[in-house]
């Protein structure tokens, strides 16, 4: 399939750049897969699609003050890092800004010699690995001295850093929220669980490649990049129970469903598993676990559009995304919903 069969046109000024007051009051667009339809609904209104004994499952990642902002300690340069991921100790795969003063042997210093870093190695992709430097507990200090790892699309500051975390975050270690999951409040899971749904969490934490672009007209040939997961044997039990019983195992965002189907069997069974997942999602696909999902309004030519495609047939849902457009839905991270039944 051609990387072109997923685009659409799409306003800049629908891409949202902060977060409604109230987390559950965005707009909802609900899609049934097999037929295309298309309801508009407001986010709190999800619970009237969910059903005793069916099961909700959430990423219960928290994302990391992952950017610093420093200097070189020689020159007093700035430098700008992105912590992707923890390779060992106090080694960190890492962005770098500018790429060009992060060489090999280069020391860096932020929060005036709270912390300092060492590149140790860069790698083919222009990524580095950076060793830190610190008194204390490094997730203490990050607190202290890091800001939010904001999408690329989102120029606003956010003054709130919560309101880039879900409400139930939990397992830090995410370089972006999974952003499905920023329309529930606590109410809605208690109203969600009182009429007999199962709550239950998984961890992907996110990487910064959910934002990278499809960069080869075949999509066959895309690299997707690689998250960290775990499900827990309590989860897992709650989940295959659901299947036995033949009601739906709900999904809330991409990450959650890459999880689900990394670990799942063929007959749709899944079970207590730590690892990595490269999975990649499109057409041709058939679904094992999630039946049905909760999703945000995602980029052009992603393979987020991609998976949600794949679930729910691409013509339904580039009809359904030309109809968020006209009806001026708000799009990606801070924007509104789509379920997806």
């Amino acid at each position: 399939m051609n990387v072109k069969d997923f685009d659409f046109y799409l306003p800049e000024e629908l891409i949202a750049q902060h977060p409604l007051e109230k987390r559950d009051t965005s707009r909802l667009m609900v899609l049934d897969k097999e037929s295309g339809e298309i309801k508009h609904r407001v986010f709190h209104d999800v619970v009237e699609y969910l059903n005793e004994g069916d099961t909700l499952v959430l990423n219960n990642t928290r994302v990391m003050p992952a950017r610093l902002i420093g200097e070189k300690e020689e020159t007093g340069g700035k430098i700008e890092f992105l912590l992707l991921k923890r390779i060992e100790g106090d080694k960190w795969e890492c962005l770098a800004k500018p790429g060009k003063s992060a060489r090999v042997g280069r020391r860096f210093t932020f929060g005036e010699g709270k912390l300092k870093a060492e590149v140790i190695e860069v790698k083919e992709d222009g990524n580095r690995i950076v060793e830190f430097y610190y008194d204390g507990i490094f997730e203490e200090v990050l607190d202290s001295l890091g800001e939010m790892p904001l999408p690329p699309y989102i120029h606003e500051r956010l003054d709130d850093r919560e309101r880039y975390q879900t409400v139930y975050s939990k397992e830090k270690g995410s370089a972006a929220a999974p952003t499905a999951g920023l329309h529930f409040t606590k109410e809605l899971l208690k109203q969600i669980q009182d009429k007999g749904v199962n709550v239950v969490y998984l961890t992907l934490h996110v990487g910064l490649g959910t934002f990278r672009p499809v960069k080869v007209e075949n999509i066959e040939e895309h690299d997707m990049h690689s998250e960290y997961y775990h499900l827990s044997k309590e989860t897992a039990e709650i989940i295959n129970e659901t299947k036995r019983r033949g009601n739906k195992v709900i999904s809330v965002g991409t990450t959650s469903t890459r999880t689900l189907e990394t670990i799942g069997d063929e007959n749709g069974f899944v079970k207590e598993q730590s690892g990595w997942t490269n999975i990649f999602i499109y057409p041709g696909y058939k679904f094992k676990v999630v039946d049905r999902l909760i999703t945000n309004f995602h980029l052009p030519e992603s393979t987020l559009i991609m998976l949600v495609s794949t679930l729910a047939g691409r013509d339904h849902v580039l009809n359904a995304y030309n109809e968020a457009v006209k009806e001026k839905y708000r799009f990606f991270s801070f924007g509104d919903a789509m379920f997806i039944k």
